[in-house]
C-alpha cells in the first residue's frame, strides 16, 4: 500500500472516566486500545498529538447554548434538579450525569475537531480519534450514551474548507444524530449500515432519504441479525463505490463503532475483526483524506483488538504485524488465546436466509442512481479564513473570566434571537422545507406511530439499555418554555435554569420563591415547566430581576 501520513489523537485522561458501576459504556477501552497500539510499536510511525479540548463556545456551533451550559454545570448531585427530574437533557437511564462528564465530552469533541483541522490544513492524510464517534447526541439532548456529537462538530470544521463531506457509519446502531444534523443539506452525505427492527434508536429505514436540498443525500442500509463478513462486504463495497461516483466527496469521516463485531454485549451482528477492518481498508484505497473515529463497542477486549488492527490498516502495515499479542499492561484480558483476532460465532444470518439483503442493496443503489443525473453539490469559491473571528480578536486565549462583559451579553443575545427566528421560520415553511431543529426527528415520528400516542405535549424515547419506549413531556416548538410568562407582544429572557424554583427535600415538592421569601409556595412540576421556572406572583419578577445581572455574567 502507498505511504500515507497518519495523525493519531490521544488524551490520557479520556480513559479515566466512568459512566458508573454496571454501565456498559467503558471509556477505559480507549486506554486499553492505546496501550495495545503502543505495544505493537505503531506510535513512531504516526504523528502523536494531544488534542486541544473543545470549549463551550466551540460545542455551541452545533449544540444549543443552554444544553452546553447544562453539561458544564451538572454533577451527580445536581442532576435531578437541573434535568427537571429527568425530563430534559438527560432523559432515561442511558445517559447518567457522571463525574467529569463535561471534561470527557471536551476531550472527545476536541479530538475530532483537531483531526478535522489537521486534515483541512493538508498536514495529514488520515486522522484517528478513537475517543470520538459519539453519533447519537442530539442538538439539545443526550442519547444512546452520547452527550456531545463530536462527529457533527468535526464535519462542520471540514465544511469550512471542503465542498462535500461523506459520513460512513458501520456501528451496529443507526447514526441518527449525525443524519438529523445534516438531513436538509446536500453538502454532507450520510451513509449508515445498521441493525433495524425494534432496536435502538428505532430509525434508519430506506424511506428516510433527506429533505429539501438534502433529499437523496441520506443513505440508510437496514440489516438484520447475524450478518457475516462476506454478506456485509457484498453491500458495503457496491454502495460506497456508487456513493463515491455520485457524490465525489472531498473528505470522509468513518465511524468505526465496534458493537457490530461478533460477541458484542449489545450488538447482534457476526462480523470478525478482519471483516470490520475491511471497511477501513476499502476507504483507504480511495486516496481521499479521511478521519477515523470510534463509537460503540461494549466487549472491551474486542474493541481494543479491532481498533488496534484498524490503526495498523490506516498505516498500511496490517499484513506485517504479529497476530500473537505482544506483552502489554492488559495482556491477561486477552486470554485464553492471546491473539489479535475476533472470531465469528455460529449465529444464523437472517439477511441471507430471507433474501432481504439483496433487496436492501438494490434499493440503495437505485436511490443513488437518482442522483447520478445531477452534478455533485458544491459551493462558490471563497477564501477560507485560517482562524475564527473570535480567535483573531483574541478571545479564548485568556481565562473566560477576563472576557469583556459586553461581549458575553451580545453573544448570548445574538444566539437567542437567532434561535427564535429559526423556530418561527420552521413553523411557517412547507412540509418539504420543515426545519430539522425539533426535539424529535421526523424519521422517529414516521417510523414509530406510537410516538404520538400521547399528543403534542409528550415525546417518546427508546432506551439503548432496555430497548423499551418511554414518554417524556416536551414543548411543541422546543423553545416555547422560554416564552411563558412574558408580557403580551414580548419574549421572556432565557434564564439558563436560574429561577426561583427549588426542590424541597422535606415536603418533596418544587417550591417557588427564594429561601428568604416569607411566602414560598409549592407548585406542580408541569405548571413549573409551563412557566419556564418563573414565579408569576405579583412582585416575584422584581425579586428575580435583582439577580439578573449576575445570571448573565455567570453564563
Amino acid at each position: 500500500m502507498s505511504k500515507r501520513r497518519v495523525a493519531y489523537y490521544y488524551d490520557a485522561d479520556a480513559g479515566a472516566y466512568t459512566y458508573g458501576l454496571g454501565h456498559p459504556m467503558k471509556p477505559h477501552r480507549i486506554r486499553v486500545t492505546h496501550d495495545l497500539v503502543t505495544a505493537y510499536n505503531m506510535l513512531p510511525k504516526m504523528h502523536i498529538l494531544k488534542p486541544k479540548r473543545a470549549s463551550p463556545e466551540t460545542m455551541s456551533s452545533f449544540h444549543t447554548d443552554e444544553y452546553v451550559h447544562f453539561l458544564n454545570r451538572v454533577t451527580p448531585e445536581t442532576a435531578e434538579e437541573l434535568t427537571y427530574h429527568g425530563t430534559r437533557f438527560l432523559v432515561g437511564e442511558d445517559n447518567p450525569a457522571f463525574e467529569g462528564v463535561f471534561e470527557f465530552c471536551s476531550i472527545s469533541a476536541g479530538g475530532s475537531i483537531c483531526a478535522a483541522q489537521r486534515i483541512a490544513s493538508g498536514a495529514t492524510d488520515i486522522a484517528i480519534n478513537w475517543a470520538g464517534g459519539l453519533h447519537h447526541a442530539k442538538k439539545r439532548e443526550a442519547s444512546g450514551f452520547c452527550y456531545i456529537n463530536d462527529i457533527v462538530l468535526g464535519t462542520l470544521e471540514l465544511l469550512r474548507t471542503y465542498p462535500r463531506v461523506l459520513y460512513i457509519d458501520i456501528d451496529c446502531h443507526h447514526g441518527d444524530g449525525v443524519e438529523e444534523a445534516f438531513y436538509t443539506t446536500d453538502r454532507v452525505m450520510t451513509c449508515s449500515f445498521h441493525k433495524f427492527g425494534e432496536y435502538f434508536p428505532g430509525t434508519g429505514t430506506q424511506e428516510d432519504r433527506g429533505r429539501g436540498r438534502g433529499k437523496g443525500y441520506a443513505i440508510n442500509v437496514p440489516l438484520k441479525d447475524g450478518i457475516t463478513d462476506q454478506a456485509y462486504q457484498s453491500v458495503f463495497e457496491p454502495i460506497i463505490t456508487k456513493v463515491l461516483e455520485v457524490f465525489r466527496p472531498s473528505a470522509i469521516v468513518l465511524q468505526c463503532g465496534a458493537d457490530s463485531l461478533s460477541g458484542d454485549k449489545l450488538g447482534c451482528f457476526n462480523l470478525t475483526m478482519h471483516g470490520h477492518a475491511h471497511c477501513v481498508q476499502f476507504v483507504r484505497k480511495q486516496n481521499i483524506p479521511f478521519i477515523l473515529v470510534g463509537g460503540g463497542g461494549y466487549t472491551v477486549k474486542n474493541v481494543a483488538r479491532t481498533w488496534t488492527y484498524e490503526t495498523a490498516c490506516a498505516l498500511g502495515i496490517e499484513d506485517t504485524i504479529d497476530p500473537n499479542l505482544p506483552w502489554n499492561q492488559y495482556f491477561e484480558w486477552f486470554g485464553p488465546r492471546y491473539r489479535l483476532e475476533v472470531a465469528e460465532s455460529n449465529m444464523d444470518d437472517l439477511n441471507v436466509k430471507d433474501g432481504s439483503l439483496e433487496k436492501v442493496r438494490i434499493t440503495a443503489l437505485e436511490q443513488l442512481q437518482e442522483l447520478a443525473s445531477k452534478c455533485a453539490p458544491s459551493v462558490g469559491m471563497h477564501e477560507v479564513p485560517r482562524e475564527g473571528i473570535g480567535e483573531h480578536l483574541g478571545f479564548g486565549k485568556d481565562d473566560e473570566e477576563s472576557r469583556d462583559e459586553l461581549d458575553e451579553r451580545l453573544a448570548q443575545h445574538a444566539r437567542y434571537v437567532y434561535d427564535l427566528q429559526d423556530s418561527d421560520a420552521s413553523s411557517e415553511t412547507s412540509d418539504d422545507q420543515e426545519s430539522w431543529d425539533s426535539d424529535e426527528s421526523l424519521s422517529n415520528r414516521r417510523r414509530n406511530p406510537r410516538r404520538h400516542g400521547k399528543g403534542p405535549s409528550s415525546r417518546t424515547r427508546m432506551s439503548l439499555l432496555t430497548g423499551r419506549y418511554f414518554d417524556v413531556p416536551t414543548h411543541e416548538h422546543g423553545y416555547s418554555h422560554y416564552d411563558c410568562g412574558a408580557p403580551p407582544g414580548k419574549t421572556a429572557k432565557r434564564r439558563f435554569f436560574q429561577s426561583s424554583a427549588r426542590w424541597d427535600e422535606t415536603v418533596e415538592q418544587v417550591i417557588l420563591g427564594k429561601v428568604s421569601s416569607p411566602t414560598p409556595r409549592s407548585v406542580a412540576l408541569g405548571e413549573l415547566m409551563e412557566q419556564g421556572g418563573r414565579d408569576r406572583r405579583v412582585g416575584a419578577e422584581d425579586e428575580m430581576d435583582d439577580d439578573w445581572e449576575d445570571m448573565v455574567v455567570d453564563t
